[in-house]
């Protein structure tokens, strides 16, 4: 009786044990198909962000220049920012932005969509300017002349953020006058917007597209 009664006790035990590793592994599988599916969201958010990179960065930015101005009241200092920012495609479109605010954040973002708002065409043939022009603003003067291709872009601060917004690759210029550059910065505009495309200089020429630029 007693015999029987043992073997009684240890087949229950062995049928615990193999319910308890059944529950195991099963939980394992389950666990390791729900890490998988955790695995494949991040995998998806990860591929919408790489999705949404390309809208985001539709412009390039850059600021030109970031001032600080203070107030003296009654409490101390009061602080406010202005921002010159300049935006652009790469492909023949650019603008200016000028933008206050009393934090730097605030300012630069004005600027920025000050500067989408007034986009202008910058005419642009095999990575340089159609032809020369000179641009005016109160005493600054801005002089764009075009250079073959490797040159790359003689220029310096506003100048070279303008064209490189714009996509130019190769360009001569020089600044003359004021170095203000918000002056510098309209004085560049003025130049691009006397501007004219490829197909107008060569028909002012009397000669083809292809013979102007090959």
């Amino acid at each position: 009786m007693s015999d029987n009664m043992d073997k009684m006790v240890i087949n229950n035990e062995a049928d615990t044990d193999s319910v308890t590793e059944t529950a195991a592994v099963d939980s394992g599988r389950t666990g390791h198909r729900e890490g998988r599916g955790h695995g494949r969201g991040r995998d998806r958010d990860r591929g919408r962000d790489r999705d949404r990179e390309p809208a985001e960065k539709e412009f390039i930015e850059k600021l030109v220049k970031l001032n600080r101005t203070a107030k003296v009241v009654k409490g101390g200092r009061r602080f406010s920012f202005s921002a010159l920012t300049v935006i652009g495609d790469r492909k023949g479109r650019v603008g200016y932005g000028f933008g206050k605010a009393n934090d730097v954040s605030e300012a630069i973002r004005k600027s920025i969509d000050k500067a989408k708002r007034n986009m202008i065409k910058l005419p642009v043939k095999n990575g340089t300017i159609p032809h020369e022009v000179t641009g005016f603003f109160k005493a600054s003067q801005v002089l764009l002349k075009p250079a073959c291709s490797g040159t790359g872009i003689i220029a310096g601060g506003p100048v070279r953020a303008i064209m490189e917004a714009g996509g130019v690759t190769d360009v001569l210029s020089k600044s003359i006058g004021a170095s203000s550059q918000y002056n510098v910065v309209k004085a560049t505009f003025n130049c691009i917007s006397k501007m004219m495309d490829a197909k107008t200089v060569a028909r002012n020429r009397g000669k083809s597209l292809n013979e102007l630029w090959g």
